[in-house]
């Protein structure tokens, strides 16, 4: 039986470490160009806690790394992967504050997945620090957009006279013949799903202007088209019900063409939006109760997958990918 040793990192809290470096290490490059084009003030302030909290994790994550003796990733750096002399704004303000509050949302996911793996106390007191801040910035952002009137909010839903159980085996159809309306938990996914959509083809749209190589922008000009179409699908089966489906941000990016980010970095965020993507429509599958939207969830993945694939083929062709921590194949 193997010594139950909790004094090392296990291999649950290596991974996350990882994972928690590598993001906040791209996000730091990102908060910090935010942070040199963002005009207000009040939206600027959020930016720079956030950017504040994105050090703060590199820190203490290396700290931890240099104890265990474990590598520190290369991860990216203001140095080599994001513009502090350009003053070319390729996003705008409202653009940026919306950026900030989904990024605070899958913080909040993110953080209380790494928090219920974590074992040691040093660990587990990092994750916590790393939700509570993701807490903060959700509700600053989601405060500042209220307040500045750009706050989307998901379709309101007329109550019922009473609660009732299922009776009809229709209730499970959609592919051929009547649909019965969209349940609850099927519209929070499906608008959801649109807005992440939304704002992630301006992502694309913005990194394909400001590409360097011919090769990556036309990588990200496919995943805009690829989230605008999936756009398009969710907003059908909410229209059906006469449900709002959200907006569009690509008029929040300019038209600028300046050296912003690197390749490197912009494929990197370009494959963690997709990844992300793909776990929020396996949450949409598993909440959709009708056929005909599963069987929509279904394809979806299937094409942003294949999406990814081609993304990481990129990375790896040009040398980008970074490997995260392995288990050592030991010879028979």
């Amino acid at each position: 039986m193997e010594e139950n040793n909790l004094d090392r990192l296990t291999s649950q809290e290596i991974s996350q470490l990882w994972g928690t470096y590598m993001g906040d290490s791209a996000q730091a490059c990102i908060l910090s160009y935010f942070l040199h084009i963002t005009k207000d003030e009040s939206i600027k302030i959020i930016v720079q806690d956030a950017y504040q909290g994105a050090l703060e994790h590199l820190e203490i994550i290396s700290a931890l790394f240099k104890e265990e003796s474990y590598p520190i990733p290369f991860g990216f750096s203001l140095d080599n992967d994001v513009t502090s002399s350009s003053n070319s704004e390729l996003f705008s303000d409202s653009f940026i504050l919306e950026f900030l509050h989904q990024f605070g949302r899958v913080g909040m996911r993110s953080h209380a997945v790494n928090l219920s793996l974590a074992v040691r106390k040093d660990t587990t007191d990092l994750f916590e620090k790393c939700l509570s801040d993701s807490i903060r910035l959700y509700n600053l952002a989601k405060n500042a957009l209220i307040v500045n009137g750009l706050y989307i909010h998901s379709p309101f839903l007329e109550p019922a006279e009473s609660a009732d159980f299922i009776e009809e085996q229709g209730f499970l159809t959609g592919i051929f013949g009547d649909r019965r309306p969209l349940l609850s938990t099927e519209v929070t996914n499906l608008y959801a799903n649109f807005q992440r959509n939304s704002l992630g083809a301006s992502v694309m749209l913005g990194f394909s202007q400001v590409a360097k190589s011919k090769e990556i922008s036309k990588h990200f000009i496919r995943g805009k088209e690829i989230a605008e179409k999936h756009c398009e699908i969710f907003s059908t089966f909410l229209k059906e019900d006469h449900l709002p489906a959200g907006l569009y941000w690509d008029s929040q990016v300019t038209d600028t063409t300046e050296y912003v980010f690197s390749d490197k970095l912009m494929m990197y965020v370009a494959g963690s939006l997709t990844a992300m993507g793909i776990g929020f429509y396996g949450l949409g599958l598993g909440a959709s109760m009708r056929r005909d939207i599963a069987a929509a969830y279904n394809r979806l993945l299937m094409e942003i997958q294949l999406y990814a694939e081609d993304g990481m083929n990129i990375m790896i062709k040009h040398k980008w990918l970074e490997s995260p921590p392995k288990a050592v194949r030991h010879k028979k």
